[in-house]
């Protein structure tokens, strides 16, 4: 009897392996592009193949690089077109296969710009855009298709709310992106730019906890989410998407960061993101526009920081103290109190 209900568990077994396996090709579809990247990036820099690139899974069992790619500047003219999409191809090959983007970076034409660049290679990229008018459900699904159509895809895989747009109900942005997941246009959908105050809202609201992810400011020089926001955002399986990880340049020649990558044999931009992606629940989309700069940064993927290192950049960059966390409590408190009584 005892053998045959082994026998009986293991077909179960059997079974419902083969069912999460079958639900998780798209996850396992983006580890092997990961893993791909990872090799590649270790043949372009001679660095060690068996260190695993970093990825972060969100809670629908995706996986993606803990670095992708930003565009905010992109397709603004500041160097040809054709030396930006050979950054982001570079990119691609190199692991970082998230792009970033959204609706109103360079009027459009960021978009356009990876679409260009991405073409022939779609299957191996996870497109992530952003909407910034969200006044009504079909705008949003207008603004969808026109991202689509700029980027030459039939879906992204990750649509985000830009910012908390606080004459439109929030109710009304989640059942527009929704009715995208459920049309196929998006595959998931997040935020941008929210408070530990404007999640809690958005998750009392009728699937609103379908949320993948909130993309916000954090690098050594804003490290304020980390008392709050992070926090939350890991009690509820949530990664978080950094933008600016980089400072916007401040720390590319920051001393601290230059004697600890030189310990490296790396760049202190490539410090400050391996920083940035430490925790594993943390996804850093630094932009570049040069292929050089883009291979500089790829090797955060693959680069671990020593104990002592992170305590040295703590020293230098120290985090939030009592008082910070305090006043952006408060800050969050009277906003919200002021949004209840209809002050603004």
């Amino acid at each position: 009897m005892e053998d045959k209900n082994k026998r009986l568990l293991d077909r179960r077994e059997f079974g419902g392996l083969c069912a999460a396996l079958g639900s998780s090709l798209p996850a396992v579809s983006a580890m092997v592009t990961v893993l791909s990247g990872a090799s590649a990036f270790a043949a372009a820099t001679g660095t060690d193949s068996n260190v695993a690139a970093r990825t972060v899974k969100f809670r629908s069992g995706t996986v993606v690089p803990a670095l992708g790619q930003g565009s905010w500047h992109l397709g603004q003219g500041r160097h040809p077109a054709a030396v930006e999409e050979e950054a982001l191809r570079t990119g691609l090959s190199l692991g970082m296969t998230l792009i970033d983007t959204a609706e109103g970076y360079s009027n459009g034409r960021s978009e356009e710009l990876i679409g260009r660049a991405i073409a022939g290679q779609r299957d191996r990229v996870f497109l992530v855009s952003k909407v910034d008018h969200m006044t009504a459900e079909s705008i949003i699904a207008r603004a969808c298709e026109a991202s689509l159509a700029r980027l030459g895809t039939d879906h992204l895989d990750l649509y985000l709310a830009h910012w908390r747009d606080r004459s439109t109900d929030l109710s009304v942005v989640v059942t527009a992106f929704e009715s995208l997941r459920t049309a196929g246009k998006i595959r998931a959908w997040g935020v941008s730019n929210f408070s530990v105050n404007d999640m809690e809202e958005l998750f009392n609201i009728p699937h609103g906890d379908r949320c993948a992810t909130n993309q916000v400011i954090y690098n050594l020089g804003s490290r304020g989410i980390e008392h709050d926001l992070l926090p939350w955002c890991k009690q509820h399986g949530m990664p978080v998407m950094a933008y600016t990880p980089l400072g916007g340049g401040s720390l590319l020649h920051d001393p601290t960061l230059e004697s600890i990558g030189a310990a490296h044999g790396c760049t202190s931009a490539a410090v400050a993101l391996a920083w940035a992606i430490r925790s594993g629940n943390v996804i850093a989309i630094p932009e570049s526009g040069f292929a050089a700069h883009v291979r500089e940064n790829a090797v955060a993927l693959s680069l671990t920081l020593t104990p002592q290192e992170l305590q040295t950049i703590d020293a230098a960059h120290p985090p939030p103290d009592l008082y910070q966390r305090v006043f952006r409590q408060l800050k969050h408190g009277l906003g919200a109190a002021a949004r209840r009584f209809g002050l603004y």
